[in-house]
């Protein structure tokens, strides 16, 4: 009886598609925009910042501080003041998202960010972990 059930199993196993992708419960979008001019626009800024479950104004100003730039939001737009690569907007949002976004502890996006006294903390609602965040902005 055993072994039919392992027969089973196996032959099911077999038949199953293969994954061709792994898939992570968060993934952050990529930037999706165009250059206008000197400018250059994302277009999907607000769907990055629902992503991340952070405040617009927040990462705006980690962006204008790490690509040393002026920039406005447009209704769901980001527009940033001068040309800039979508490598390079990506890395600066990777960067956010490490250090503003992810748990130090157990590297889950399940985190807020609150203000005790002067000082910014992230914590996480899936570990219970509290750090200090380094101010970069």
């Amino acid at each position: 009886m055993k072994s039919d059930y392992d027969k089973l199993i196996k032959e099911a196993y077999e038949e199953l598609p293969e994954q061709t992708k792994e898939t992570e419960r968060f993934e952050i979008p990529k930037v999706k925009g165009h250059l206008q001019g000197t400018k250059t626009i994302i277009s999907n800024f607000t769907s990055i910042v629902d992503t991340l479950r952070r405040e617009p104004e927040h990462l705006l100003k980690y962006l204008q501080r790490e690509l040393a730039t002026p920039a406005k939001i447009d209704g769901p737009r980001l527009v940033l003041g001068r040309k800039l690569s979508a490598s390079l907007i990506n890395s600066k949002i990777q960067q956010y998202t490490e250090s503003f976004v992810l748990c130090s502890e157990c590297k889950k996006p399940d985190t807020q960010l609150t203000k005790e006294d002067r000082t910014t903390i992230l914590k996480c609602t899936a570990c219970g972990a509290k750090n200090p965040v380094r101010a970069k902005i």
